[in-house]
């Protein structure tokens, strides 16, 4: 009897063992979590710009004996912007590359004045020289980037990044020449493209949102636009340079 029970107690534990191992199996340590800063985001942002705008403006020697031409100036182009991004991050390690877009409205404008001589000559007449204000007002109206992002996780809650790739806006110019009682007004739409560079720092609010603080520098290049002038003044080129500093705070919403 003795034997027998032994014998039964060996058989039930060895039909038990595979559903103990199963069970074992069952409860394997979990997977790692994913990545904390991978995946898709949308948001908003609000700052200050502080840019600057120089035009130069000549008129043609052919025609005008001894002039003084407009010469060139430079005016500050500062106001608020605020607008809204999207992107899509990938994280590797402490590593986090990403592709960010964004669009914003401007409230930055400029305004300046230059001033030249020009002498005409008229055959038979004689020679007359004026002077000619030029009173330039200009309007940053829209400005958007589409941009790389290169950062390092220096806690998993915390990102530091370098960004740039391209910039282009919207720029308004109207212009006033006036030589003695007589005028000329135009104005001017160009859109843009140039670059932009950066840098700015990213935390977590949350399960969901984040928010950073950015800096950019952009620069639009230099563009021409010509117009018909008064006296010896006209054709009027004028060339204008824009570049901007942009620091701004944003929110964010990750679909991760």
């Amino acid at each position: 009897m003795k034997i027998t029970a032994i014998g039964i107690a060996v058989i039930a534990a060895l039909l038990g063992t595979p559903a103990f191992a199963a069970d074992m199996a069952v409860k394997a340590p979990p997977a790692p979590p994913l990545p904390l800063w991978t995946g898709w985001y949308i948001g908003a942002n609000i700052g200050g710009s502080f840019g600057t705008t120089t035009q130069t403006a000549s008129f043609p020697a052919t025609i005008i004996l001894p002039t003084s031409p407009f010469g060139s100036a430079s005016s500050d182009l500062d106001g608020i912007i605020g607008g809204g991004q999207i992107g899509y991050n990938w994280q590797n390690g402490n590593w986090v590359l990403g592709i960010e877009a964004d669009i914003q409205g401007t409230s930055e404008q400029a305004s300046t004045g230059l001033t030249g001589i020009g002498t005409i000559s008229i055959p038979g007449v004689g020679l007359f020289t004026d002077t000619g204000t030029l009173n330039i007002s200009e309007k940053l109206r829209w400005l958007g980037t589409v941009r790389g992002r290169l950062g390092v996780t220096v806690s998993p809650n915390w990102l530091l990044y370098a960004t740039g790739g391209l910039a282009y806006g919207g720029l308004d110019t109207d212009t006033t020449l006036t030589v003695g009682a007589l005028s000329a007004t135009n104005n001017f739409t160009d859109t843009r493209a140039g670059w932009t560079a950066g840098a700015g720092i990213e935390g977590w609010l949350g399960r969901d949102w984040t928010a950073k603080l950015e800096y950019l520098y952009v620069d639009l290049g230099s563009f021409t636009d010509t117009f018909t002038g008064v006296g010896p003044f006209t054709p009027v080129t004028l060339t204008t340079h824009v570049t901007d500093n942009i620091v701004r705070v944003g929110l964010d919403y990750h679909f991760n």
